[in-house]
């Protein structure tokens, strides 16, 4: 994604703003770690030629000279001078809630029943939200089963959404089974926490 005077660069588990500011021999620019919305610790390495810097605290930053990399340290000031644009282009990062559904059916539990309404709102609060919900089930029953009635639940979530009115070409449904157990466990136990659905919002 570019921006007047930059681009911008996400790399996995950490933000990292890259501002590419030119150069016909030798490539010049800034690159910036922002800190993590959930407050763990991350680090990039800037290479330019044989020499490094590494950045492993928020607002790090390195500047790409002709003599290679330069650290120093950026602020949010500075970030939002130079990469507001960017950043406020930047789509936002899914948003997942979990739903519980009874043994061997399709019906939510009587807890997840009651958080129903607020997940509901809170999915709401998206513009244009792109839904994708994930049916899972415990490891009791034949695979074939599990993959039938997975999907089977993240139909009727699929279904209530578009009840709700949301876009059916917004919303995919898919079905894991027994495939991706929240809870490990051997075959045909029977673990309330895996009955699950996972609505995942972008």
């Amino acid at each position: 994604m570019t921006s007047p005077g930059g681009s911008l660069c996400r790399a996995p588990a950490l933000w990292a703003l890259v501002a590419l500011l030119g150069g016909c021999a030798t490539q010049t620019g800034t690159v910036v770690l922002l800190p993590e919305k959930d407050g763990g610790s991350t680090a990039v390495t800037v290479r330019q030629g044989d020499k490094e810097v590494v950045l492993d605290s928020p607002y790090a930053a390195a500047r790409q000279t002709t003599s290679g990399p330069r650290a120093y340290t950026s602020s949010p000031q500075e970030v939002e001078a130079q990469f507001g644009a960017a950043l406020a282009a930047q789509p936002g990062r899914p948003t997942s809630f979990t739903l519980y559904f009874v043994e061997g059916g399709d019906q939510f539990t009587e807890a997840s029943q009651q958080v129903l309404a607020s997940v509901l709102a809170e999915i709401a609060k998206q513009p244009v939200p792109d839904i994708v919900v994930v049916g899972h089930t415990d490891s009791v029953g034949s695979a074939a089963a599990n993959d039938a009635l997975a999907l089977r639940r993240a139909e009727v979530v699929r279904a209530m959404l578009i009840g709700q009115g949301y876009a059916a070409a917004s919303i995919a449904a898919v079905g894991r089974g027994e495939r991706e157990l929240l809870v490990p466990t051997p075959d045909n136990v029977a673990e309330p926490r895996n009955r699950r659905v996972e609505i995942i919002v972008r």
